[in-house]
């Protein structure tokens, strides 16, 4: 299924891994299911008190939706609605109130920001960059920059949304920004999140699960009033699957991290 669950039964940190490394850990629709399906089940799981989601392979974190899939998934003709697959894969999606530490290497970008906007916080190696390439390709960043804006200054968010596949911010930028806690070497944010995570899962549970919905409970009403405009903005905004395909093709090589 492409997605893998490792579970230390003595310190409580379960460790999901999006595991398909070589299309850069894209999400297909399975996985998606697969995600959703392993974060309700966390729910049930007393074992289990933090978590940390990270993909495999080192050379990216996850690259969104795979484009194959996305063209399997019909949509609805009404503008008020759309079906997206990625819409649930995050844990705040499934009601999971247990932490989640996100560990990024290499390239996090597009719908990877499902999974970051509802992570607790994110560690990432100095090699990761971050990027949204929806305009590049003719699609609204409709769901993504609201989920970066949680995370982010408004400005920040902007530009990486707006700039496309012209510009990826560094690790270093995002540290300096607030999308990212803490700063490692290339190939220790794994180990890095999950010694937060275990010291995490180590206090009593209720406690922190309290916590973390308090946290959330600080924005949550702006980010459902935005989320509920982004099927009109992305219906509306869209250009043709026909014309974005054509523009993936001739996407540009180059790039500037800053």
């Amino acid at each position: 299924m492409s997605v893998t669950v490792d579970l230390d039964k003595e310190t409580g940190v379960a460790v999901v891994t999006l595991d398909r490394p070589a299309k850069h850990n894209a999400i297909t629709v399975e996985m998606a299911r697969r995600l959703g399906a392993v974060w309700r089940g966390f729910r049930y799981e007393d074992e289990v008190r933090a978590v940390v989601v990270t993909g495999a392979g080192g050379r990216a974190f996850c690259t969104g939706i795979d484009r194959a899939a996305a063209a399997e998934v019909p949509q609805p003709s009404s503008p008020y609605t759309i079906d997206d697959p990625l819409l649930a894969i995050g844990p705040k999606a499934n009601d999971l109130w247990k932490p989640v530490v996100a560990a990024v290497e290499g390239m996090a970008c597009g719908g990877a920001f499902y999974l970051l906007g509802e992570a607790e916080f994110v560690v990432a190696g100095e090699g990761a960059t971050f990027f949204d390439p929806h305009t590049a390709y003719g699609m609204v960043s409709a769901f993504e920059t609201v989920h970066m804006a949680q995370k982010m200054p408004y400005g920040e968010v902007a530009r990486m949304a707006l700039m496309g596949t012209a510009e990826r911010t560094s690790a270093r930028r995002a540290y300096e920004t607030g999308l990212v806690s803490e700063l490692t070497e290339t190939g220790g944010a794994l180990a890095a999140a999950v010694r937060a995570a275990a010291v995490i899962a180590s206090y009593p549970t209720e406690a922190v699960q309290g916590t973390v919905r308090a946290l959330w409970s600080a924005h949550e009403a702006a980010r459902a009033q935005a989320l509920a405009h982004a099927p009109h903005l992305v219906a509306l905004g869209n250009l043709p699957p026909e014309r974005q395909a054509e523009l993936f093709t001739r996407r540009r090589d180059g790039h500037r991290t800053r």
